[in-house]
């Protein structure tokens, strides 16, 4: 949770920084060129400004629904945010592991699938030994979760690193 709040933080502060200080620069290096009707730069820099207040207001909005997430309302004994699951895809026999993560820090190609995804919304509030079905554009999966770490394991297993002085990446 740590981590992801840095990442937007970080962004956040990256797109204040160019919305007080770069984009006005801009915008005043764009409207000395002359006409502004014409002026593509002008336009173009009015755009991004544009784009950063929406993203900004994006972030911001993120942040508070983060600060928002309890971690004792997260279950200990099913998949939810921050879980690592690993399934058996039934059909093929093979296994895949996927954490579940909020929309935006989804990346399936790195095992990072979204809650609000069809494979996330599948496995949500379910347990070792369950089986779902999964719906694709591909068609129909069926997979059973053989291996489940929630959040809170994961946050036990970083608390006895830390005591023992190894590094984490969390």
């Amino acid at each position: 949770m740590r981590r992801i709040q840095e990442k937007v933080e970080q962004e956040l502060q990256s797109l204040e920084r160019e919305l007080r200080y770069d984009l006005p620069r801009e915008i005043e290096r764009a409207t000395s060129l002359g006409d502004l009707r014409e002026n593509a730069e002008y336009h173009a820099a009015l755009e991004r400004q544009s784009y950063v207040r929406a993203r900004i207001a994006q972030l911001k909005k993120r942040l508070s629904q983060l600060s928002t997430v309890r971690l004792n309302q997260i279950p200990h004994d099913r998949a939810a945010f921050g879980s690592v699951v690993t399934v058996r895809d039934l059909d093929g026999e093979e296994q895949q592991t996927y954490e579940i993560v909020v929309a935006d820090d989804g990346d399936p190609a790195h095992g990072r699938i979204s809650l609000t995804s069809p494979l996330g919304k599948a496995l949500v509030s379910r347990q070792v030994g369950d089986e779902v079905i999964v719906r694709t554009p591909g068609g129909e999966r069926v997979l059973e979760i053989v291996e489940l770490i929630t959040i809170h394991d994961r946050a036990f297993d970083a608390e006895e690193s830390e005591a023992s002085g190894q590094e984490v990446d969390e």
